[in-house]
């Protein structure tokens, strides 16, 4: 199983050290797993032209040839101004429209506020719903004050970390079994 973490900005360090959590967690659980995080921030991502996404060189054509080639995607993402950072929806715009089916999509959001726990429902989930992501429901809302000096001082917030990456291997074995019967059907 091929899983990839995406650290959708390239400021900041929440989101990051959100991630740098779940990648552990990862690694501890489930080291079968082909895990890899990508952060944008080490990246030179050109903007979305309309081309086919093999088209591109460079970061581009890396970062999203190992999003097509994952099995599993978990992107964490800040809210900036009650949306999305624009480095994200880049990511999605460089994808084609069916980037995510048959991939289970799971989502990590940081905030100063709580005033933001509606942006992933919002924006994200439809995005990646339009895109034909199997969605883990339930999300990782992570707030400013649960941070401390770029760690996670909130053990709910730890916990909610584990479940996430549990509940993305669970569904992302039992959707790849449930393809594998479908397929074992036809003769061919």
């Amino acid at each position: 199983m091929k899983i990839v973490g995406i650290s959708g900005s390239i400021v900041g360090s929440k989101t990051k050290t959100a991630m740098d959590y779940l990648t552990k967690e990862i690694a501890e659980k489930y080291p079968e797993a082909e895990y890899s995080l990508i952060d944008l921030a080490n990246y030179n991502v050109q903007f979305s032209d309309g081309r086919n996404y093999l088209d591109y060189e460079g970061d581009t054509a890396f970062v999203t040839k190992e999003i097509m080639e994952a099995d599993a995607i978990m992107i964490g993402t800040p809210i900036f101004q009650a949306s999305i950072p624009a480095t994200l929806k880049n990511i999605f715009d460089l994808l084609p429209v069916n980037a995510f089916r048959d991939k289970v999509v799971s989502i990590l959001v940081t905030a100063g506020s709580s005033k933001h726990y509606l942006v992933a429902e919002q924006q994200l989930k439809p995005i990646l719903s339009y895109m034909k992501a199997q969605i883990v429901q339930t999300y990782v809302f992570i707030e400013e004050k649960d941070f401390l000096r770029k760690k996670i001082v909130n053990d709910d917030v730890l916990f909610r970390i584990t479940r996430l990456v549990e509940d993305t291997v669970f569904l992302t074995e039992t959707y790849t079994k449930i393809r594998q019967e479908k397929e074992d059907k036809y003769d061919f």
